[in-house]
């Protein structure tokens, strides 16, 4: 039976304290991260220092990529001259996701990492690894195209990572795990990471691992009371402006802007500041001295916006903030509830506001799952609404000012300024000259709407698309779709929503994706343009199509069986999102 050590209650070392090199480390700081999550804390000192196997059990968007791709920058040899280490992942997305993590977190420019998955040239990929690769990333799929071929040799490789091993499994891709492991180095450490531990992990473990040790954090049950919880779904690149907006819309803002890392902060107070926001900002580079000035402006109201980091925001005592807006999504669900649960306070009522991307939808929503909170989606406010906000409140001003009277230096300069003209349209100058900066609307920038901006999926009917071409289904993409139980479609059956549906036909049975797409088209009478990312398996093929096409699709072969089982079923629901879905539900890890 494997060792575990279980991490219960959450300790706060630093990544010095784990045995990561100088290097890594400035690297680390460099980047503007302060301090390890809980499964980094276990599995980094463990790869570094011990030459046992590793299971790593933590939820999702715990940072479990950092886990093991620190130490693997630290000590794999840049240019080593074979294939050290291969990460396998259920989906190109995924794939794509941990390459580009590890990769920013190299030392050296000189150490290759490649990724490889379904729907990238082979060409490009079988020159990629002709010029040397050090650190693989890859899908089992395209991993055995190329170990196949004689072009991927796994014959030396120290490290085999499986990355979300539960999702590979329920893929149905244990037959492939199997193979690409028999063809390894024998005396290479293997390392599997598992949201989930249930028995066919184990036997995994079992079969494939000598010895190993489980590294489990344990979750803790936590809950919220807040009282008004909300979030945005916008572009990385917009959410600068919808926090302006944000802002200039309530009639009061007193809050905590929660950002990610240290430059982060930085940047989005320094941005702040150069629009006019009285703003300032607190992490951890700052001294006490500084620590306490900062402190000393935002609870005596100088200041009404605080950008911070959560290392920072520990161990304040605020209780009268009418916002906290997690600017960057938290690492976590206990982080989450710590965030937004300081608002709300002391009988009065708080908004909590987080913003998304798009391929974080699903961790948000596991993240409100565990932490038993319930948030609603609402768009970014329009300029026009925010500039009729801002009106509004000047015009109360102003009504309270006519009210009480205006100074006699105020009434002899009206007189004067009114002498040969319009009253209305004298006081009409003063109100553009006094307000008119603050109510132009040419002093917003632009802000997507992500619900539009969603593209027509697949392809315009009569494109002339090859389907025998895996290219055509098989392209990268980001989405964050949730996996739900209960109706299978609910609301976003009528908003544009996608799904991922599996057909009991695979390569073993002499389908193509051709001839799965022909069957949909026969039995169900969906056009081609409607049916996307076709990823064709050895016992099965996963397509994308409209939740809509869904329903229409499933009630066409609910009476077409193979081998006793549904022929086509649902796999994955995914909520309006702006692009195709991944074949499967991807996790997120908090990347550091």
């Amino acid at each position: 039976m494997p060792e575990d050590r279980v991490l219960q209650t959450m300790v706060h070392p630093t990544f010095s304290d784990l045995g990561l090199g100088p290097e890594v480390l400035a690297a680390l700081k460099a980047k503007g991260f302060e301090e390890p999550t809980p499964i980094q804390a276990l599995v980094i000192p463990a790869l570094l220092s011990d030459e046992r196997d590793i299971i790593g059990q933590a939820q999702t968007g715990t940072g479990k990529t950092a886990a093991f791709g620190l130490p693997l920058v630290d000590k794999l040899k840049p240019q080593g001259g074979y294939v050290q280490a291969l990460v396998l992942t259920p989906t190109r997305e995924l794939a794509l996701q941990v390459s580009e993590e590890i990769s920013s977190f190299r030392i050296s420019q000189d150490l290759q990492i490649a990724c490889f998955y379904g729907g990238q040239s082979m060409s490009e990929q079988l020159r990629r690894l002709k010029k040397g690769v050090d650190l693989a990333v890859g899908t089992p799929g395209r991993v055995m195209d190329l170990m196949d071929r004689g072009k991927l040799d796994l014959s030396k490789i120290d490290y085999l990572i499986m990355d979300e091993a539960d999702e590979m499994l329920n893929m149905g891709f244990l037959e492939d795990m199997e193979k690409i492991k028999a063809q390894v180095n024998p005396d290479r450490r293997i390392l599997l990471f598992s949201a989930t531990m249930p028995t066919a992990i184990r036997d995994v473990a079992h079969r494939f691992m000598k010895e190993p040790q489980t590294l489990s954090v344990k979750n803790k049950d936590i809950t919220t009371q807040l009282t008004d919880q909300i979030y945005f779904e916008v572009a990385e690149r917009d959410k600068f402006e919808a926090l302006c907006r944000i802002v200039d819309v309530e009639e009061a803002f007193y809050g905590i802007v929660f950002c990610r890392t240290k430059i982060q902060v930085d940047e989005t107070w320094h941005k702040l500041t150069d629009r006019g926001y009285d703003a300032d900002a607190l992490h951890g580079d700052l001294s006490q001295q500084q620590r306490e000035m900062v402190l000393k402006k935002f609870k005596g109201g100088t200041v009404n916006l605080l950008v911070c980091t959560d290392v920072a925001a520990r161990g304040l005592d605020i209780s009268m903030l009418t916002h906290v807006i997690n600017y960057s999504l938290p690492s976590d669900p206990e982080s989450y509830v710590h965030r937004i649960g300081r608002t709300g306070r002391a009988g009065k009522t708080g908004t909590a506001i987080t913003f998304i991307t798009p391929i974080e939808f699903r961790k948000f929503k596991f993240i409100q799952r565990t932490a038993g909170a319930e948030a609603r989606k609402k768009k970014v406010p329009g300029v026009a609404e925010v500039l009729e906000a801002k009106r509004k409140r000047l015009e109360v001003k102003l009504q309270e000012r006519l009210t009480n009277g205006a100074d006699q230096l105020f009434l002899d300069w009206a007189k004067k300024l009114a002498e040969d003209k319009d009253p209305i349209a004298a006081a009409a100058a003063v109100l553009q000259e006094a307000f008119g900066k603050e109510l132009d609307p040419k002093e917003y920038g632009t802000v997507q709407d992500m619900d539009q901006a969603r593209p027509a999926f697949g392809a315009r009917e009569g494109s002339g698309r090859d389907y025998n071409s895996p290219r055509d289904y098989n392209s990268p993409r980001s989405f964050g779709a949730p996996r739900d139980s209960g109706d299978a479609f609910g609301e976003g059956a009528e908003s544009g929503g996608t799904a991922r549906l599996y057909v009991a036909y695979g390569r073993a049975d002499g389908y193509t994706a051709r001839r799965v797409v022909d069957l949909i088209k026969k039995i169900a009478g969906t056009r081609d343009h409607k049916i996307d990312d076709v990823e064709v398996g050895d016992k099965g093929t996963f397509l994308s199509v409209s939740l809509k096409e869904a329903e229409f699709i499933l009630r066409a072969f609910k009476r077409h069986e193979h081998q006793g089982k549904p022929l086509v079923t649902m796999k994955q629901r995914a909520a309006p999102g702006p692009s195709s879905p991944a074949p499967v539900p991807r996790r997120y890890n908090k990347g550091i």
